[in-house]
């Protein structure tokens, strides 16, 4: 459906990747609106590659924001790619805003998914309130000068669960998966590039994403799968692949 899209073969092909992607020139509002509505209309493929390749950067701004995780950065931007792809599928111009903001979201919900599913540090499951507190657990106790080692009082507790609008069973539970992981507070490097828990990327929404939010988020896991069909056959390998074995994991 979208065409031959460029993918980093390795690591070392990165540089070479974002160079490429930048040759894509990005689009006005009106064409935008134009290939959007040709896409949802009669399925233009060559309209759905315009509007994905026009976004490639935007996948790749975002994705750099989670290398902290020490993931392969390749398979973060492939799997924000995915997440992309979702979005330009199911984007409505006809809603008043820029398929950016909607697909900020699909991107970053992509890409955390595959966090949380990858990163060896810590094992958690995947409910909405558990990945909530893994993205924004520390920030708050920084906030809140609650980093201490032990258990929160019972006062933080309260706080940070309203503040995030969890249960403050949810809040224990998660201080006490991540409390057990002391590389969290090291240093990513020697070069004093700072601590793991200072790539915890901010999740926090706008109005308009949020809207998105409560229409997809029920429905996500399914979408992204579907996505599969869009891949060509190395990328729908290398895929299934990956998925298919960490799946086994759990």
């Amino acid at each position: 459906m979208y065409g031959s899209i460029p993918i980093i073969a390795s690591e070392d092909s990165l540089g070479l990747y974002l160079k490429e992607i930048k040759k894509f020139p990005l689009l006005t509002l009106e064409e935008e609106k134009s290939l959007s509505k040709s896409l949802n209309a009669d399925g233009d493929t060559d309209a759905a590659h315009r509007l994905v390749t026009s976004h490639l950067r935007l996948v790749a701004k975002i994705s750099m924001g989670y290398k902290g995780y020490g993931l392969p950065l390749s398979d973060i931007i492939a799997e924000g790619n995915i997440g992309l792809m979702q979005a330009v599928k199911r984007f409505d111009p006809d809603r008043g805003f820029r398929l950016a903001t909607y697909a900020i979201w699909w991107i970053k919900a992509a890409i955390q998914e595959y966090v949380l599913r990858s990163w060896s540090l810590v094992k958690m499951g995947t409910t909405a309130n558990q990945k909530k507190l893994f993205f924004n657990l520390r920030k708050i106790k920084n906030n809140i000068q609650a980093l201490e080692e032990g258990d929160l009082k019972p006062e933080q507790i309260a706080h940070i669960a309203e503040n995030l609008g969890v249960t403050e069973t949810d809040v224990v539970d998660m201080n006490r998966r991540l409390g057990g992981d002391s590389s969290l507070n090291t240093q990513i490097s020697d070069e004093g590039d700072g601590q793991w828990q200072d790539f915890l990327v901010d999740e926090s929404q706008n109005q308009e994403t949020s809207l998105v939010v409560s229409d997809e988020m029920d429905k996500r896991r399914k979408q992204l799968y579907d996505s599969l069909s869009c891949l060509n056959e190395r990328e729908k390998s290398i895929f299934i692949s990956r998925r298919m074995d960490e799946d086994s994991k759990h």
